[in-house]
């Protein structure tokens, strides 16, 4: 419409031309007008990228959920937060019906991806570490079959972001010596779980467990930054998901430093 309408007053100029000399109005007017035009295009961009960085926002807060907000459920009412999957499912398709709220519904059935496997893991199979990753890369299958169809971008690569941020944590927890402190944390009470802590950290802080946070810290900090420089909404999901990961990971460090 707007090619149709551009290319109409293109055809037009000649007797434009002509009324405006008349009038004493010369051809650099024109070309002012035409370059005024010319501008209409590029007007709804703003809104565009506000809306890139509002999903990126909507990343980061949903990779915090899980932690902060099922975490807790899930150890109390494992059944109910497992049920819950089918609520953000049911919630992420509806919103997808819509024009409006489709890109919300579509970041929305990404994470239901992330609810599920930690609905599973942390409300039945916690006690072993080595369950962890199987169970987080659940969703893998359908993300693969959403990029193969090009569907579902933006939850597909949230997806993959925040599992990505778990490999990498989770590759940490190996190299350093840590999955006997998850084994222990989970079965002591309240008052043992900070002196579990307080050993973890002892490990952490040593020259292998620096060098190692600082090597995987800026995998997540590099592939996070070049993912933005993409300039597109599911690269934004995805970088959101990579470096919120920095983020739940050092409110852990915090954590079991104040313990």
């Amino acid at each position: 419409m707007i090619n149709n309408t551009l290319s109409s007053y293109t055809s037009s100029t000649p007797a434009i031309d002509t009324n405006l000399h008349a009038t004493g109005i010369g051809q650099q007017s024109i070309k002012e007008l035409e370059s005024t035009l010319s501008l209409s295009p590029s007007l709804p961009l703003p809104i565009s990228s506000r809306q890139t960085w509002l999903v990126f926002a909507a990343a980061v807060f949903l990779v915090s959920v899980p932690v902060f907000i099922e975490a807790p459920l899930v150890r109390s009412l494992p059944s109910l937060s497992l049920a819950m999957t089918a609520l953000w499912v049911w919630l992420s398709f509806t919103l997808m019906s819509r024009p409006a709220t489709y890109l919300w519904g579509d970041l929305l059935l990404g994470f239901s991806w992330s609810w599920l496997a930690g609905a599973l893991y942390w409300g039945w199979l916690r006690w072993e570490p080595l369950w962890h990753l199987p169970l987080e890369s659940i969703g893998l299958p359908f993300a693969f079959w959403c990029l193969i169809r090009n569907w579902g971008k933006v939850g597909t690569w949230f997806y993959l972001g925040s599992l990505l941020g778990t490999v990498l944590t989770d590759i940490y927890f190996y190299l350093v010596d840590l999955m006997p402190y998850w084994r222990q944390i989970m079965r002591v009470d309240a008052d043992g779980a900070s002196q579990v802590l307080q050993n973890a950290l002892i490990q952490v802080q040593t020259p292998w467990g620096q060098t190692w946070a600082l090597i995987l810290a800026f995998m997540l900090l590099s592939i996070g930054v070049l993912s933005l420089t993409k300039k597109q909404k599911h690269w934004y999901a995805f970088g959101g998901a990579v470096l919120s990961t920095i983020l739940v990971d050092s409110l852990f460090l915090l954590a079991a430093i104040a313990a």
